[in-house]
């Protein structure tokens, strides 16, 4: 299916990257000839460890560069992860007793920050392989790590539209928050459930979910703290898209609204609300107005403030946008653009698979950087 030579996606994402050969090759400690070799095929990639370090300096999934050596897609690979955070989420704390010692909060607190990052970097199938430890480990510590190890889990896996799975581990996130008597936490534990509610096509319950959450964050009468107001206007957020959802127009621009005036201008809470806005937009069925909205979003500064997870997957989500408007090759664009930010976006997301095959099925001539990307990701560019 895919016959692109290893060597060759090194020097793609090396030039995507902005790097020369001597540059990358000083940067990995290798000689430039060394480089040279391996993107023309004559050396091979053979060692697992050097391929982590390119694949780290590329900012790239190993399973990106992995994609046409024989390996499955990366689809399968993450597929065949999530079987691993499966058989971790069965073991559930009340049923087994822990094995060995308790982990040190401080460093559990570490590796949650770098699964975290992970996360943020789009980099899904990495993370689905961090995550069952993270899930053993987390029974035996402070309940706030136990809810954002619940709350990645959950947020990684309704990417992936493994529903059921994340419905469970966003259920057990807001049990673990509901006993921390912090409005905060819980707040993070309801977001993700939210989420999950609207994957599974429980509009309304995912509305309640977010509405009777912000309210308790941040109470009508209470202006309540910074982190309590992001918080309030991130559940804000998924209440409108739920609104949405529902073809409720008055009450996606109120909340919008609402959200819109618990954030700071130029912070990136604020920029989240304008990117709901395009969300918002879509799902109501308006392309065009999504769209400008879009280009007005990426043209100001609050777009680079977005975590690169979440412009990679905001461009994934307008892509239908540009297609309802009429201009499929917007779509591709966009669809390239997410792909250079996260690759698992486009090529491992359900979501982005879909889009991609739909762009590409709809273009007469497409654009061939859009044909190399959905070779890699095994995506049917037969039209």
């Amino acid at each position: 299916m895919n016959e692109v030579p290893i060597g060759r996606r090194v020097a793609y994402w090396r030039n995507q990257r902005g790097m020369s050969q001597q540059v990358f090759a000083d940067r990995l400690g290798k000689s430039k000839s060394w480089v040279d070799k391996v993107e023309r095929g004559v050396r091979s990639l053979d060692k697992v460890s050097v391929l982590r370090d390119v694949a780290e300096l590329l900012n790239v999934d190993p399973d990106v560069l992995l994609a046409d050596t024989g390996q499955p897609d990366p689809e399968q690979r993450a597929a065949d992860r999530v079987d691993a955070v499966r058989s971790a989420l069965t073991r559930h704390p009340g049923l087994a007793p822990p094995a060995g010692p308790a982990p040190d909060p401080d460093r559990h607190r570490a590796r949650i920050a770098h699964a975290d990052a992970v996360y943020g970097h789009g980099r899904y199938p990495a993370l689905l392989g961090l995550l069952p430890s993270l899930l053993d480990d987390s029974h035996r510590v402070p309940a706030d790590q136990r809810v954002q190890v619940y709350r990645l889990t959950a947020l990684t896996l309704v990417k992936l539209d493994v529903v059921d799975l994340a419905w469970l581990a966003a259920d057990r996130g807001l049990a673990v928050a509901t006993g921390a008597d912090d409005p905060v936490v819980a707040a993070g534990a309801a977001a993700p459930l939210g989420q999950v509610l609207r994957a599974a096509g429980r509009h309304r319950h995912a509305f309640e979910t977010a509405i009777v959450s912000a309210h308790q964050v941040v109470p009508l009468d209470d202006e309540g703290t910074a982190a309590e107001r992001a918080a309030c206007a991130a559940l804000l957020l998924q209440a409108a898209l739920a609104a949405a959802e529902q073809h409720d127009p008055p009450t996606v621009a109120e909340l919008l609204d609402d959200a819109h005036g618990m954030t700071e201008p130029a912070g990136p809470e604020r920029a989240a609300v304008d990117a709901a806005r395009v969300a918002a937009a879509a799902a109501l069925g308006d392309g065009r107005h999504a769209v400008a909205q879009h280009e007005a979003l990426t043209a100001g500064p609050g777009w680079g403030l977005l975590p690169l997870e979440h412009r990679a997957a905001h461009l994934v989500d307008v892509a239908p946008a540009y297609v309802l408007a009429g201009d499929l090759i917007g779509a591709g664009r966009v669809l390239l653009a997410a792909d250079r930010l996260a690759p698992a976006e486009v090529r491992v997301r359900p979501a982005g698979r879909a889009a991609l095959a739909g762009v590409l099925g709809g273009t007469r001539h497409p654009d061939p950087a859009l044909l190399a990307v959905a070779e890699a990701a095994g995506v049917d560019a037969a039209r």
